[in-house]
């Protein structure tokens, strides 16, 4: 076996878990559909966002004071398509968009011949859009909905599936369960839509955060194209000096993989230095390391900006959503029946459940009222003031 294959092995490796539930799921659906005592029909997600999108766009409306656009459609992709669409979702400067697209496309197909060749075509945009591809794939089974610019994608195959497999696995007589199975499954829609429209009126926000994470990756290529051009003898002197297990010589693009996954700031910088990276202004490395990595510390000085933009822009999306689902169904019956029959809690666990973007988000709704979103959306917080929201509070007022 190739080194590239192994390479490819190795990612599909990191994704397998989430492969065999994805396969436990598909076949668990077709048992239930060949029983011929389980009769319960449940309309299809497309079916139930068309009875609730125009009352929950209305509810966005009213709770944020901001329209979703017309323009904003919803799709219904199947697995591997929704896999797809997870690359476009990797923020990439132009010259890499078609390499992530290949990576994503052959991953999706569990295609270790396309991995290969996607490997060789371009080893170092390799090193930095597998991390994601393990990331968003391992994530495809859990993850309801994606927006993306104009597009809402729901996952069909999780959606579709789900509320059939709860109330089977209930047991009989299912007639007595189902319109508590189906209100739940109504909810988890509900929740997954309302979620990401407020994702797409988040315009302002959503390309400030895609503008950073361009930033970032390119920042990743160039230090991916270093380690992969060191000499032999320095990748070995630093692997030892950090102490990684041993790669045989007659790997040397594994070797200097490992020095990457390393040394990529996300990785390095932040197990290093913590979370407080987000609000320093100058970074330090070990004198010997940046001997042997002369440009390395220049890319972690470059990589503090654009990577806080990213971590203020993200945090203050993913917490306004929190805020907005939990605010707007917190008296939504079928929404409390998902919380309870598929996530295991229930209202009061899920409205304290602590998130830095939705304490930001609080903390200005009560006392901006709906104006916050269209102010946190224009006017993005810096991560010092996401950390402390009465930084921000004192700079809008």
């Amino acid at each position: 076996m190739t080194e590239l294959e192994e390479f490819a092995d190795a990612l599909l490796d990191q994704i397998s878990v989430e492969i065999n539930e994805e396969k436990d799921i598909a076949m668990l659906s077709a048992r239930i559909s060949d029983d011929a005592e389980f009769t319960a029909k449940f309309e299809t997600p497309e079916q139930i966002v068309g009875m609730h999108a125009a009352e929950l766009k209305q509810r966005v409306f009213e709770f944020t004071g901001i329209a979703v656009r017309n323009d904003v459609s919803v799709e219904f992709p199947g697995l591997e398509d929704l896999k797809k669409i997870k690359g476009r979702k990797v923020f990439a400067a132009d010259e890499s968009r078609g390499f992530v697209d290949r990576l994503f496309a052959a991953l999706a197909k569990q295609d270790k011949h396309g991995i290969v060749s996607v490997i060789r075509e371009d080893t170092t945009k390799f090193l930095v859009y597998s991390t994601y591809a393990k990331s968003y794939i391992s994530k495809i089974s859990t993850t309801y909905g994606d927006y993306l610019e104009s597009t809402i994608y729901l996952n069909n195959f999780i959606l579709s599936s789900y509320p059939q497999i709860i109330l089977y696995k209930q047991g009989k007589p299912y007639e007595s369960r189902y319109e508590s199975v189906r209100s739940g499954y109504i909810g988890a829609l509900k929740m997954t839509l309302l979620e990401e429209m407020i994702h797409s009126i988040q315009s302002d926000l959503y390309e400030a955060n895609k503008k950073a994470v361009v930033e970032v990756n390119r920042l990743n290529e160039d230090l991916a194209s270093i380690i992969l051009n060191l000499d032999d003898a320095i990748v070995t002197r630093l692997s030892e000096y950090l102490q990684l297990p041993a790669v045989p010589d007659e790997f040397p693009i594994a070797k200097r993989a490992n020095l990457f996954f390393m040394l990529n700031p996300d990785n390095f910088i932040v197990n290093v230095l913590g979370p407080d990276v987000m609000t320093f202004t100058k970074v330090e490395i070990d004198p010997e390391i940046s001997k042997m990595v002369p440009r390395l510390l220049e890319i972690y000085q470059r990589w503090l900006d654009p990577i806080q933009r990213h971590h203020a822009a993200f945090s203050t999306m993913e917490g306004m959503a929190e805020f907005c689902v939990q605010n707007i169904l917190k008296d939504d019956g079928d929404f409390a029946r998902y919380l309870t029959m598929f996530m295991g809690t229930d209202i009061s666990s899920y409205s304290v459940r602590k998130n830095i973007g939705k304490d930001l988000v609080s903390a200005v709704f009560s006392r901006h009222g709906k104006n916050s979103f269209s102010t946190l959306i224009s006017n993005p917080p810096t991560t010092r003031e996401l950390k402390e929201p009465a930084r921000y509070l004192s700079r809008i007022s």
